[in-house]
């Protein structure tokens, strides 16, 4: 029995606290929100007092949270949960709440008028409480000279105003009072008041609008107030001259509620019975509580069932209608260009691959993001993305984008095209980044995660690469050098079946190329990959001349054809003067020029015949200047006739490559000698 005493004492106790604490006129101490579920699961009776405390302290958190939060982008969604509060019984801890968070944010005070009037155009009450208190408070901070109250004050009766649910003749009452004695504060809140209302007073009374125009004039001209107070009026009538375009009435965000719609209160500075309702702000006892929260679900039912009872009627037609509609919502999925959903995925990605503890746990944690389909490169990027970012290459993206290439073959696909974008882009890359990256891929083709076949993209010559592209093909190779070994990478790179996708690196079309080449795989210290070029280096000057010669040759046949008819006469002319030992001089130029015609029809370059043929001409002159070449027997002239004559074919090959100048002079010499040797025995005749 005296343990059942001590406990219902206990209980009463409890009871006696909490409803001492729901007795305060603040509204009660704070309850934890499990303590309040808790008090309102114990409460079945929904007429109790107890339980309309509850509901009171849930409407008064609600309200303060829906205002504390509210702004231009979320304004439209924040509404309808205001009515979908309570606000006839609340109307009072609506008006606290919005007065309190104006008072201590002024930049938002046309976001809260804007909030205010929409919920006037459905619950006229709760507007004029609101400017009822307002104009209160302004009277009150007036006589007690509260500047910051009456600047808070004046700036939200200024946006009603505008908003029209507060009657312009109570913003030209405010402005009369402010002027009536100048003061310097006054004055500054006359200012910011006129610049918040003013484009909204010269378009509804504009007469009453330049009157209080005209009272700043002659404040300004009496010089009475501060120069800083005069700078601001001056301030003030050059924004009236830029017609408020820096503070128009309502901007296109704000701008909710149709004029028509409109409900405006008639409240004068001058009413006496204005009462601000302060009870309303606490808690009382509703004995019709009921009653009351069904008629308000009535008018909530009407607020909001609006756009409902709209999109039903709409939707009630016909299944095409529902059909129409389905298609619309799918047409706007694709035109909607904000790319949020990417831009999600991409932050999980993220955070997943930063706050791990290792690859595994990683992989594990990526996979059940459920990547959906067509965005998994998003992940390759991401992993790229993350290991170039860090100061060092860490294993962990290694072994993490390994762990994805033999998970499934979509990854593999992936990543060779993230390889691809990654080396035609290279040189966006700060060097750290890309040697970052260079050692991930490597990584990948070290374990074969990778196929080597996407090597193909590289194309090592002079105009395809830049030094970017050069240093991370360097730092990608030596990794895999490091890994695998000089070795197993050589026969790699000779795999018959590999040299397809490795005809870029090691280039064979082209004798430049493949120099570039091999001297780059030098200079890295791979120039043991680059054996079966430099052989092929070596045998490709005779395979390339071959196919030149034969294409210009089928190019110069006219030539040819007219350079063998001048060697077939010049041959007969030859054999005359061969039988002849005392020729004269005509003779023998016509040996020589048969000599070099024969070897013209050899030679297919007309150009470097011409040139050559140029030396022998030249060479005439020097022999006729000399007298000293006469003295030379006629075998020495015959020697250097028959050599002048014949060349020898050896020569001329090396002469048609890249002849020597000094061949040519000795030539030209051996030719000078030749005629003036020839001259000699036709001198001895004559005699």
């Amino acid at each position: 029995m005296s343990s059942e005493v001590e406990t219902i004492v206990h209980t009463n106790k409890t009871d006696e606290v909490d409803s001492l604490r729901f007795t305060t006129r603040a509204g009660g101490a704070y309850i934890p929100p499990h303590r309040m579920r808790q008090m309102q699961q114990s409460i079945k009776d929904t007429s109790s007092e107890a339980y309309q405390r509850i509901t009171w302290e849930a409407l008064k958190k609600s309200i303060n949270g829906l205002i504390n939060k509210v702004n231009t982008s979320n304004i439209k969604m924040i509404i309808p949960e205001l009515f979908a509060e309570n606000l006839v019984r609340g109307r009072g801890l609506y008006c606290r709440s919005i007065m309190k968070a104006q008072t201590a944010s002024l930049p938002f005070t046309p976001v809260y008028a804007a909030v205010t009037a929409v919920v006037n155009t459905k619950l006229p009450a709760v507007g004029a409480l609101l400017l009822s208190r307002l104009v209160v408070q302004f009277r009150r901070a007036f006589r007690r000279n509260d500047k910051t109250s009456c600047l808070a004050t004046t700036t939200f009766i200024a946006h009603l105003t505008n908003q029209l649910v507060a009657h312009e003749i109570l913003a030209l009452q405010i402005l009369a009072l402010l002027l009536e004695r100048p003061t310097d504060d006054s004055v500054e809140i006359a200012v910011g008041f006129m610049r918040e209302v003013g484009a909204h007073l010269a378009n509804v009374s504009p007469k009453a609008n330049n009157a209080i125009y005209e009272r700043f004039r002659a404040v300004l001209h009496e010089g009475e107030i501060d120069k800083r107070i005069q700078y601001m009026i001056e301030v003030l009538f050059q924004v009236r001259k830029d017609k408020y375009k820096d503070n128009p009435p309502i901007i296109k965000e704000l701008d909710l509620v149709e004029e028509e719609d409109q409900i405006t209160h008639n409240i004068s500075l001058d009413d006496e019975d204005l009462d601000p309702e302060d009870m309303l702000n606490i808690f009382k006892f509703d004995p019709d509580y009921t009653e009351n929260e069904e008629k308000y679900s009535a008018i909530k039912a009407e607020i909001l069932g609006d756009d409902e009872s709209e999109d039903e009627s709409g939707t009630s037609g016909s299944d095409e209608s529902e059909e129409e509609s389905e298609e619309d919502e799918e047409t706007m999925e694709i035109v909607d260009k904000t790319n949020a959903d990417l831009i999600e995925l991409r932050r999980k990605i993220y955070l997943t691959v930063m706050s791990s503890v290792n690859f595994e746990e990683a992989c594990h944690k990526l996979m059940k993001l459920h990547v959906p389909e067509g965005h998994e490169i998003e992940l390759c990027n991401m992993i790229i993305e993350c290991c170039s970012q860090e100061r060092t290459y860490l294993k962990y993206y290694g072994l993490m984008a390994e762990r994805f290439c033999k998970l499934n073959r979509i990854w593999v696909d992936n990543f060779v095209q993230c390889f691809e974008e990654v080396y035609n882009t290279i040189h966006r890359y700060e060097t750290n980044r890309l040697r970052n990256i260079a050692k991930l891929f490597a990584h990948l083709f070290n374990t074969d995660a990778l196929p080597w076949t996407a090597f193909q993209i590289i194309k090592l010559n002079e105009e395809d690469t830049t030094s970017a592209s050069r240093i991370f093909v360097k730092i990608l190779f030596q990794e895999i050098n490091e890994f695998i070994g000089l070795k197993v990478l050589k026969e790699r790179m000779l795999d018959p079946f590999m040299q397809e996708p490795f005809s870029g690196m090691f280039p064979k079309d082209n004798p430049k190329n493949t120099r570039f080449a091999i001297n780059y795989w030098t200079s890295i210290g791979l120039g043991a990959l680059t054996e079966d070029l430099r052989e092929w280096l070596r045998n490709a000057p005779k395979q390339i001349m071959k196919r030149r010669d034969s294409s210009d040759s089928s190019s110069g046949s006219d030539s040819s054809d007219s350079s063998d008819s001048s060697s077939s006469g010049s041959d007969s002319d030859d054999s005359g003067s061969s039988s002849d030992s005392s020729s004269d001089s005509e003779s023998d130029s016509d040996s020589y020029s048969s000599s070099h015609s024969r070897s013209r029809s050899r030679t297919p370059p007309r150009t470097r015949y011409r040139s050559r043929s140029r030396t022998p001409s030249r060479s005439r002159t020097p022999s006729r200047s000399r007298p000293r070449y006469r003295s030379r027997t006629p075998r020495s002239a015959y020697r250097s006739r028959s050599r002048s004559r014949t060349p020898p074919r050896r020569h001329y090959r090396s002469r048609s490559r890249t002849p020597p100048r000094s061949r040519y002079r000795s030539r030209s010499s051996s030719f000078s000698r030749s005629r003036s040797s020839s001259r000699r025995p036709s001198k001895r005749s004559r005699r």
